[in-house]
């Protein structure tokens, strides 16, 4: 048996012919480390899955294994206390395991939705596409937790919240009860919203949040399954001949007048690319490939994806001011290395 050390955590890999291994300390009994292989490694998580944990048996006699953490959030030092610990308890009669769940039993909905985003941040939340949410879609979640469901369902039990709950929820949201004007900064305002579509969309994200909390053993149902949400209304207008005239017309008096040269190529793009708002504000010169007159984008909704690139639109793009040329970013922003920020405005 090997010494759980710092050294050897970050060496060891699943035994062979598994995918899945645990080692076990030749000092500290009942304390492992536990290696299996990442199945979805990138740059940013690594190809093995390392978590410490310890191994006992309860006052039932029943072998019972307990994980402490995941390397490199939890180090090894770290874990051997916290192993010592624990071991230590269950000579006292204690079952750490089940005071574990106990507590979880009454985890509240604000808890569990920062350990729900701590997951999503470790990449263990699947996205769309079943690929790990990324880090945008992550900071917009935390947005809607706050401002939405910590202040309506926050004090409830997980395993109490029923579907009727939901149901209120989503009646409250619509309704506009957690609408604000909040102030975020010296200059920063957040206009948090009520009405359908943000119902809809907070919603939907509250049953991620149950279906994870079904993975973790803390409810055996999601109460947002079955919830009958109404049409948001969404507006499917297009231009005409006539409206892109007038478009046309707006955005040559505009830049008759000296508005922002990017803001007047960001709109020129939007319209003749169909490309999304963010995708046009943060497109950078390296996912332009000019060969195949196309965007190869690198980080839009669904992922990685190529769009079409019109000669129109690359005209706009080389019709830039010299001012604007030569930066990381199609349309950089004020600040070194962003990208134009006031699009949306």
């Amino acid at each position: 048996m090997p010494n759980i050390t710092k050294r050897f955590v970050e060496s060891a890999k699943p035994k062979p012919g598994q995918a899945d291994s645990v080692y076990f300390d030749d000092k500290l009994s009942g304390f492992g480390l536990r290696v299996k292989e990442n199945p979805a490694p990138t740059i940013e998580a690594r190809r093995y899955v390392r978590s410490f944990l310890i191994q006992y048996r309860n006052l039932m006699g029943t072998s019972t294994r307990l994980t402490l953490g995941r390397y490199p959030a939890m180090t090894a030092e770290a874990a051997r206390r916290q192993a010592k610990i624990k071991l230590g308890a269950v000579e006292e009669g204690k079952d750490p395991a089940q005071e574990i769940r106990e507590a979880r039993g009454a985890m509240t909905v604000k808890g569990f939705c920062a350990e729900y985003l701590e997951a999503a941040n470790n990449r263990l939340i699947p996205g769309k596409g079943g690929k790990p949410k990324k880090a945008s879609t992550i900071a917009i979640d935390k947005g809607r937790i706050s401002r939405h469901i910590e202040p309506l369902l926050g004090k409830k039990a997980v395993r109490d919240v029923t579907h009727s709950d939901v149901a209120t929820f989503f009646e409250e949201v619509a309704r506009g009860r957690t609408a604000a004007d909040i102030k975020t900064g010296k200059r920063g305002r957040a206009i948090v919203k009520g009405g359908i579509g943000t119902a809809k969309r907070v919603v939907g994200l509250l049953g991620s949040i149950f279906s994870y909390a079904i993975l973790k053993g803390l409810r055996e149902d999601n109460p947002v399954h079955g919830l009958k949400r109404p049409a948001d209304g969404k507006r499917e207008h297009r231009l005409d001949l006539d409206g892109y005239r007038a478009l046309g017309a707006a955005l040559a008096k505009a830049e008759s007048e000296g508005e922002n040269p990017a803001a007047i190529a960001a709109v020129k793009l939007l319209a003749l690319t169909g490309c999304r708002l963010n995708e046009i504000a943060a497109l950078r010169h390296s996912e332009i490939d000019r060969k195949r007159q196309s965007l190869r984008l690198a980080d839009s909704k669904e992922g990685g994806s190529v769009r079409p690139l019109s000669a129109a639109a690359l005209r706009v793009i080389d019709g830039l001011p010299d001012a604007l040329k030569g930066q990381r970013h199609v349309l950089p922003g004020e600040t070194k290395g962003k990208p134009y920020s006031a699009l949306p405005k």
